[in-house]
């Protein structure tokens, strides 16, 4: 799906996403409530309309527990871990030991680094 992006605002690859406030596209690391989707491309101040209103792609899941494989923090994820709930860190990956802003699932342990699981998108798994 389409969303606005705010004007000059730099997101990484596959970066969680909300809307803001303004209607436009924030880093859901901000809103871990509310996440929307996945940006899947990177935003740069070197890309040719990053001054530019336009609408960007977005993945977003269109029924309920899709499966994510992400990559987590230096946290080091182990088996037990999965049925766990965790947040996102401030570079906007699933934070193994934050357990208060609950917004991740895990379902697969795949390695101490990545996991697999289901998101909580608009409030809900």
């Amino acid at each position: 799906m389409y969303f606005p992006v705010t004007v000059s605002t730099a997101f990484s690859k596959d970066s969680l996403v909300s809307i803001g406030s303004a209607g436009t596209l924030i880093a859901s690391v901000d809103n871990e409530k509310n996440v929307l989707g996945v940006i899947r491309h990177a935003i740069a101040s070197t890309d040719g309309d990053y001054a530019t209103a336009r609408s960007v792609e977005v993945e977003v899941p269109v029924e309920k527990n899709v499966i994510w494989e992400v990559d987590g923090t230096a946290a080091t994820y182990v088996a037990a871990d999965v049925g766990f709930e965790f947040g996102i860190s401030s570079s906007l990956l699933v934070d193994r030991t934050d357990t208060t802003n609950k917004v991740f699932r895990m379902t697969e342990f795949v390695s101490s680094s990545k996991i697999r699981g289901v998101f909580k998108f608009n409030g809900g798994y």
